[in-house]
């Protein structure tokens, strides 16, 4: 059931971002948004969304023996995933003038630079969320593939408010799934926590938003005028 889940929504990527690539062509900077987004897909959710699972059990051997408490390593593992996917998204928007289009007329990040997009816009909002997925972890044993599922709907309904971009969904799970599979796969099944009722399961997708005041105020505070897109003044 989960490998044909995966199948769908991998459909659904390949044939909604075919679409909207052949319905965008003859608009330059539209194009050259849609290209960056496919090396999204290519780089981060098919070449490392396949490394992370061929390898998901030598790594979780290797982090396992690192001699810090799981919900630590959980955050730090988690954390460093989404710098990794974040350093492609900004690679992306800086490739707008190989894409056709003049930088910063087309992207994908919030800015070119990237201890920017990680300092102000998205890590220092996101890696609160990992913190609340390591609270709820911690009481209940939710498999990685629930955890993937449930952060990529939580990581969905994010871009969908801050974008709009809904139709997106497909990709956006496996983005944001994808930062956080790997260090739940890597969470110790012989753990104090309890088997998860139905109803917690929606929650989960909410819950980690609580978190974000955690870090989220480190932007306005540093500079308050700040803005949410650099390329725009």
């Amino acid at each position: 059931m989960k490998k044909i889940f995966i199948r769908v929504l991998g459909a659904w990527i390949l044939l909604s971002s075919t679409v909207i690539t052949v319905l965008l062509w003859q608009h330059p900077i539209q194009r050259a948004t849609i290209f960056m987004a496919w090396g999204l897909i290519l780089l981060w959710v098919v070449f490392g969304g396949n490394l992370m699972y061929k390898h998901r059990d030598s790594v979780k051997q290797f982090v396992q023996k690192i001699p810090l408490k799981w919900q630590v390593k959980f955050v730090l593992f988690a954390t460093f995933l989404i710098l990794i996917e974040e350093a492609i998204t900004t690679i992306m928007t800086n490739l707008a003038p190989v894409f056709g289009a003049p930088l910063g007329s087309a992207y994908i990040t919030a800015s070119a630079n990237y201890l920017d997009v990680i300092f102000f816009h998205s890590v220092i909002v996101i890696a609160p969320m990992f913190v609340a997925w390591a609270v709820i972890l911690h009481y209940y044993k939710f498999s990685p593939f629930a955890v993937f599922l449930l952060f990529g709907i939580t990581g969905t309904i994010a871009e969908g408010m801050f974008s709009g971009s809904w139709g997106s969904f497909g990709m956006w799970i496996f983005v944001y799934g994808l930062m956080i599979y790997l260090p739940a796969y890597c969470v110790p099944e012989e753990r104090n926590a309890k088997t998860p009722s139905w109803w917690l399961y929606p929650l989960t997708i909410i819950f980690p938003f609580f978190f974000i005041p955690l870090t989220g105020w480190f932007p306005h505070l540093v500079d308050p005028n700040h803005p949410k897109i650099d390329f725009i003044k």
